[in-house]
């Protein structure tokens, strides 16, 4: 079993720049990899970045060149770096642990993760 909490969340100003972290306990997660997603609302939960157990990154579009997903091994965290921020990344915003250990490829999907934290709120202000 993991537990993730999510810290680093706040009020920021528009082209400003602020990192969420994400650390583990009960276990250590770096045989898996971490997503981070976000919520806004009345959307749906959004995948943002990834990072596999090796380190290989990946993001989708609307953050590619801002956000900058990182992880420390020996700290069992997963940081998300946020540049530039825009109003349009206000949400609440989620690290999820894959269900798969050692995954090569991409976890995009919801359904790839089997650990959640309870996420913390980013509002971005113009």
């Amino acid at each position: 079993q993991v537990q993730l909490v999510e810290s680093g969340g706040g009020l920021f100003q528009a082209g400003g720049s602020l990192r969420l972290s994400c650390a583990a306990s009960g276990r250590t997660f770096s045989t898996s990899g971490v997503g981070w997603f976000r919520q806004a609302p009345e959307k749906e939960r959004e995948f943002v970045a990834g990072i596999n157990w090796s380190g290989s990154t990946y993001y989708t579009d609307s953050v590619k060149g801002r956000f900058a997903i990182s992880r420390d091994y020996a700290k069992n965290t997963v940081y998300l770096q946020m540049n530039s921020l825009k109003p349009e990344d206000t949400a609440v915003y989620y690290c999820a642990a894959d269900r798969q250990t050692y995954r090569n490829g991409r976890a995009y999907s919801m359904s790839d993760y089997a650990y959640w934290g309870q996420g913390t709120q980013v509002t971005v202000s113009s």
